[in-house]
This record gives structure tokens, sequence and C-alpha cells, in this order.
């Protein structure tokens, strides 16, 4: 073999050679491509899954056994005036007035004077970004089914976030549970499975059905509590009894 004819043949041998090492990395580019294709479509089929299953939760009315008044408050003591309180938790107003009167309504539930009901309402889910107003009444709801209604409804309006952020994360809310003796898996569960949003849209309906467009509302026997303060509700309950 001449000496070009050794050249071109090495030259040849070269141009194979390259064109191998193109085909290999072609294949490991297209076998790359399609591992990650089909983990992303995974990925998009398991969170399809999760958000149906979530939406199909927060879509289902379910209503806590513990729930009085057509299913759309929580009670407190047997006495024979009725008092209703329509809260919403991320309402400021309504921490000031369950920091004023929760002593004395306490006193007059104590003494068998009063039957309390609460209302959880969400009026106020513009001002967070977490519909937070839906889902602190949720948890309560979550907190009455495990018998720790009250505890509960003190402990959140304690650690109540401002207006306009995005409220308590579930994790919060699970925690504040936690601290009054909540530590059992279903209280956790509903409030992550949002069990009880459906619900907490209907007590906001009714109410609204009633008449009630603003938080604090404090109604005795039927009657609006103009300055819910403790001396005007005791005054009140005193009234409507005689």
């Amino acid at each position: 073999m001449s000496k070009g004819d050794k050249k071109r043949a090495q030259a040849k041998q070269v141009v194979r050679e390259q064109l191998a090492r193109e085909r290999r990395r072609t294949v490991t580019l297209w076998t790359t491509v399609g591992v990650v294709a089909v983990l992303v479509i995974a990925g998009l089929i398991g969170w399809g899954v999760a958000a149906g299953q979530e939406k199909a939760t927060a879509g289902k009315l379910t209503v806590p056994s513990t729930a009085v008044d057509d299913g759309t408050a929580f009670a407190r003591g047997t006495g024979p005036v009725q008092i209703d309180v329509y809260e919403d938790f991320l309402c400021p107003n309504c921490r000031r007035v369950e920091a004023a009167t929760g002593p004395a309504i306490t006193q007059l539930v104590d003494a068998g004077k009063v039957t309390v009901r609460y209302h959880p309402i969400a009026i106020l889910d513009r001002l967070s970004s977490t519909q937070y107003s839906t889902r602190a009444a949720g948890a309560v709801a979550a907190a009455a089914q495990s018998g720790k209604f009250f505890e509960y409804h003190e402990a959140l309006f304690a650690q109540q976030p401002p207006e306009g952020g995005p409220g308590l994360d579930d994790a919060k809310l699970i925690e504040i549970g936690r601290s009054v003796g909540l530590t059992d898996q279903a209280f956790a569960d509903a409030i992550e499975n949002r069990t009880y949003t459906a619900w907490a849209t209907k007590v906001t309906d009714t109410a609204s059905s009633r008449g009630i467009t603003a938080t604090p509302t404090v109604l005795v026997a039927g009657k609006p509590l103009e300055r819910p303060t403790p001396e005007a509700l005791t005054a009140a309950v005193g009234a409507a009894a005689a």
C-alpha cells in the first residue's frame, strides 16, 4: 500500500469513529429525553390525582356531628337565654370582643343562665392569600369533632395572624391543636384534607341568609347587641331572662 493510500485509509477510519461517536451521543440524548418525559408525565399524573382528591374532599359537605342549629354552630352551656356569636378568625374586632366578653360569657355559662352558640363564618378570605378564614373555620370544626371546640377556639384567637398576609399554615393549625390536647391523627387529617371546607361555606351562606353582614355579631335572645361589652352582655341576658 502506498503512502497516499495509507493516509486515505487512516482518514476514513477517523471519520468512521467520529460517526460512531455521534450515533452513540444521539442514542444517549434521546434515551435521556425519553426518561425525563416519562418522569414528567408520571409527576403530572400524580399531581392531578392528588389535586383531584383534594378538590373532591373540599367539595363534599361534611357536617361535624357535634354541630347544632342545623349543623352551623357549636354550643356551650344549657341555660335558658340564647346567645349567638358570629365570628371570623381573621377579624381583629372578633378577637378584641372575645377577649373582653369571654370571661363574662364563661360566668354566665357556669351559672346556668345561657346557651352560647358560636358560628365560625368566613367572610374575610379576601384579606389573606390562602383563604385563611375558611381554613380556620374548618380547623375549628375538626377540633369540635374531636371534643375540643372551645379550647381550640380560644387558642386560635390567641395566635391570630394579621390581615393581608398568608394566615397560619396547616402545620401551625395542627400545632395549635396539639397545644390543647388534639393529638389524634383524625384532627390533622381533617385540616390537611380540607374536610370541612364545604361546611365553612355553608355556615357563611346560612349567616348571610339571616342578615349577618359583619363580624363580630352578637345576638342575645335574637336581638343584636350594639356594643358587645361585658356590662352590656350581662344586662341583655338579665333583661331576656326577666
